[in-house]
């Protein structure tokens, strides 16, 4: 029996319902995604789309929710799909938002969840630092793309929409200080210096940047229109990250992970709390064991307040080039 470490996350509040909404998860293939997906079936969304690579093991997640006996019981009508999508790649994120675009006419939920943990320095696709890319840019892309559908569906329906990132409390671990930040250039170029590099804290890292991203979309869209937040699951027992970690440490974490591991359904429902029930006091926020939790304090500084706003100029400045549209957009 697991080690009590992490306090228990509590159930979700009797008469929650997803009814008549459209949840969209990236990564929802297995893992803390699928299970997520599970959830939001059995607290009854019309629509739930999940993301994968491949399509077979897309299409095999597909089947397995739709042969739930919970899905099958309580909601046998709903639309389970997979969309394709590899957020390695910038090409691959606009292509799967117009995909959305064409076939989603409302979309209230999407659920950041995709992510890559990698020691050795990689480059994307898109030909940035791999575990930005994929943890980051293109989510962020993607964030930007769908978000018009996002406020679009919370005017008509009366309610904000939903934006949620998987995150992780390792941003507390994150080597990004005023002291390693230059405080002048190209933020994305700094992460894709293999120079600046640790196999070790770039995952962290990451999820600092998922935070100062989060913060930074709260100042441009009100929490009446889209909410949007950011949850750390805990350490959970199954998970696809452990699979590129390095071989000496694999044992240590499956050893941590059977002392002190959250199951995958209760890691999951820390998402399902964050996109579905926590209200306008999440908006912006860190959440962490069901609670709103400060972050990284190198955000609260003035440099991180800085380093926030410099993200979102560069970030802007690199999506040019797949949408030269969005900086006109979203400059602040």
């Amino acid at each position: 029996m697991p080690l009590k470490f992490q306090p228990p996350i509590p159930p979700v509040p009797s008469g929650t319902s997803l009814h008549g909404k459209t949840a969209l998860i990236t990564g929802g293939n297995s893992g803390i995604g699928l299970e997520t997906a599970r959830q939001m079936l059995t607290l009854g969304a019309s629509r739930v789309i999940i993301t994968a690579r491949d399509a077979s093991k897309g299409e095999q997640a597909v089947r397995s929710l739709r042969q739930d006996l919970g899905i099958t019981q309580s909601n046998p009508d709903a639309k389970i799909e997979v969309f394709a999508l590899d957020v390695d790649d910038y090409k691959s994120g606009m292509d799967f938002c117009d995909q959305v675009k064409k076939e989603v006419p409302r979309l209230d939920i999407l659920v950041c969840n995709a992510g890559v943990f990698l020691m050795k320095y990689e480059r994307s696709s898109s030909g940035h630092e791999r575990v930005m890319q994929v943890n980051c840019y293109t989510h962020f892309l993607i964030i930007l793309e769908l978000l018009p559908l996002l406020q679009t569906t919370a005017a008509t329906n009366g309610q904000p929409s939903r934006i949620t990132f998987n995150g992780s409390s390792t941003q507390y671990q994150s080597s990004i200080s005023a002291k390693s930040i230059p405080s002048s250039g190209n933020l994305i170029k700094y992460f894709d210096d293999a120079k600046t590099y640790s196999g070790l804290r770039r995952y962290s890292d990451s999820k600092l940047v998922v935070n100062a991203f989060v913060h930074y979309i709260s100042t441009i869209v009100p929490p009446s229109e889209v909410i949007i937040n950011n949850v750390c699951p805990g350490l959970v027992a199954a998970t696809s990250l452990d699979k590129d970690i390095a071989w000496w440490l694999k044992p240590i974490m499956t050893v941590f992970r059977a002392l002190a591991a959250r199951t995958v359904e209760e890691g999951s429902r820390c998402l399902i709390h964050a996109s579905c029930i926590w209200g306008p006091e999440s908006h912006g926020k860190f959440m962490h064991n069901n609670k709103v939790d400060p972050g990284a304090p190198f955000l609260q500084e003035d440099s991180g307040v800085d380093f926030t706003k410099r993200l979102g100029a560069d970030l802007l400045s690199d999506f040019k080039s797949v949408d030269p549209l969005l900086e006109k957009k979203f400059a602040t």
